[in-house]
């Protein structure tokens, strides 16, 4: 039985679905308590981990709004003391298109960093009151390999992924004096459920990601949660500021 997180508190944005369920899953299963903070509804998630005993809530929250992000952190502490973690997923990738950067609309271009980038700046902004005041805390940001890759057809998203690398290590350097590690993920193409419903992301571009892996499958979201895991426990205790890449061996630094 792994009790690495045992009475943890952990945040999860974005965490109704995909990559952001199952991460809600691993951290329970490590010991967590959990709290599912999405706009969509994340109460069958919480309920599948009451069921399994482990303690857990569903809260409404929009990355975007400073109310609803407060809100969420507010709402955590009453209900289990603290924040020891926040794991920034809530993100936009599965329903975009790709396209040439000439064809992204300025209101699309701005959707995609009010979420991706401001979403993740405001919710660590949040959740570090609490964290320094206990002298203690775990941040884990979702990255993207393409943010290194430069993927075309998709500056946008590009744009802000390579943003969520930069703040996770100015964030690593102001916090790192209060005891906080501030660490990021870069997985590559993953299969989460809106993913693989999504024809712009089967097919052609599933296969030319399998094809540039060293470990040569697709990626599915269970594939992160050892590094999810590793990032939030005292095992990482001395690693912060860091990016690291989970995609099978695609990019290789």
């Amino acid at each position: 039985m792994d009790t690495r997180l045992k009475d943890k508190v952990a945040i999860v944005t974005g965490g109704a679905r995909g990559i952001g369920a199952a991460f809600c899953e691993g951290l329970a299963a490590a010991g967590a308590k959990v709290v599912v903070a999405d706009v969509l509804d994340g109460g069958p998630v919480a309920e599948r981990l009451a069921q399994r005993q482990s303690p857990s809530i569903y809260v409404r929250a929009d990355v975007t709004a400073k109310d609803s992000v407060e809100n969420l952190v507010a709402q955590t502490v009453r209900e289990f003391g603290t924040v020891d973690i926040l794991v920034n997923n809530a993100a936009l990738f599965a329903d975009l298109a790709q396209k040439p950067f000439q064809q992204i609309s300025e209101d699309e271009w701005d959707r995609v960093m009010t979420v991706n980038v401001r979403g993740t700046f405001q919710c660590a902004k949040a959740v570090a009151p609490v964290m320094i005041e206990k002298k203690k805390g775990r941040i884990v940001n979702l990255a993207s390999g393409t943010a290194f890759k430069g993927t075309g057809n998709l500056l946008h998203y590009v744009a802000s992924k390579g943003a969520v690398v930069s703040m996770t290590r100015s964030l690593a350097r102001e916090l790192g004096p209060h005891n906080i590690c501030v660490n990021a993920i870069a997985p590559g193409l993953t299969m989460s459920e809106a993913v693989a419903v999504n024809p712009e992301w089967t097919g052609k571009a599933s296969a030319a990601g399998i094809a540039a892996r060293a470990i040569q499958r697709e990626q599915v979201p269970a594939d992160l949660l050892s590094t999810l895991l590793y990032l939030c426990s005292d095992e990482s205790n001395f690693v912060t500021g860091q990016t690291i890449s989970v995609d099978g061996g695609a990019l290789m630094r």
